[in-house]
């Protein structure tokens, strides 16, 4: 089953922000789309792909040990 394509207000609400954080990484070509006409789209699996390579996991918590507060 192919992609969905998303339009940039959709995109906005899975992101959790404006239109224009989406336009921007359009317009700045961080993220891949498509061109339907004049319409700009972007397909369900860049969008995640584009989340889980911008996903910072936890520093692990360094313990030292000897040393006294």
């Amino acid at each position: 089953m192919p992609d969905h394509l998303l339009d940039v207000d959709q995109v906005a609400v899975i992101l959790g922000t404006t239109s224009r954080f989406p336009r921007r990484l359009i317009e700045e070509r961080r993220i891949e789309y498509v061109k339907v006409g004049r319409h700009v789209r972007i397909r369900a699996s860049v969008l995640a792909d584009f989340i889980a390579a911008n996903t910072v996991s936890p520093a692990r918590r360094r313990v030292r040990l000897g040393v006294a507060a």
